[in-house]
């Protein structure tokens, strides 16, 4: 699929999200820096300090962005589609939580 192409919905987006997550270690970082973000969430909710929300996200994305440089080797669809992306990640994590995605 080609990157530039526009997606009218996320349905339509995200087969393309997947293919460029075919590599199981790059879904593995993505697993993690998931992880990572959403502990940081509720972490900050917890303890009133916002910037944990911040450095979760920060977090987050270089994990993810470990396993496209590393890994999957192609260009973070994050770039082109941030909104859907940011959708295909919590819907990405959350199949490979309920075992519909192999992360290993």
């Amino acid at each position: 699929m080609d990157v530039n192409k526009q997606f009218t919905t996320f349905d339509e987006f995200y087969p393309f999200y997947l293919s460029q997550h075919s590599n199981i270690f790059c879904r593995l970082f993505h697993f993690i820096g998931t992880s990572v973000g959403i502990s940081c969430f509720i972490l900050s909710l917890f303890t009133a300090q916002p910037l944990l929300i911040l450095g979760g996200i920060i977090l987050g994305y270089i994990f993810s962005w470990i396993g496209h440089l590393f890994f999957e080797k192609n260009k973070p669809a994050t770039f082109h589609y941030p909104i859907y992306s940011l959708m295909g990640d919590f819907k990405m994590f959350r199949e490979m939580l309920f075992g519909k995605i192999l992360f290993y």
